[in-house]
């Protein structure tokens, strides 16, 4: 291990427990859901410093799951909070992101 890779290993690991203690911490919804998106970043960002450091092609394609996993993750979280925030604001229990045939599973009234 070269000491470059320490010392990015070392600032990552720090990184990765501040975002433990705020996903533990919360208080809210969307502070978990952005301290797990950031840990994920910071997984991603030492899977790629080991790949480049050791230049192991291996790790690339955990380094493309993990990557598509948080960006996943972060637009389906975004759209069912954001889709329960449309909801209680119209109070009519409907998503005003969907169409009413989406809604209704494609039947017409």
């Amino acid at each position: 291990m070269t000491a470059v890779e320490v010392i990015t290993q070392a600032m990552l690991g720090t990184a990765a427990l501040l975002a433990l203690v705020r996903l533990a911490r919360g208080p809210s919804l969307l502070d978990r859901v952005v301290a797990t998106d950031t840990l994920l970043v910071i997984i991603s960002a030492s899977l790629a410093v080991h790949a480049a450091l050791e230049r192991d092609p291996t790790v690339v394609p955990v380094l493309v799951v993990v990557s598509l996993l948080a960006f996943v993750g972060s637009v389906s979280i975004a759209r069912y909070i954001g889709g329960m925030l449309l909801r209680s604001a119209t109070g009519e229990g409907r998503d005003l992101g969907l169409p009413r045939a989406a809604e209704d599973g494609g039947q017409r009234r």
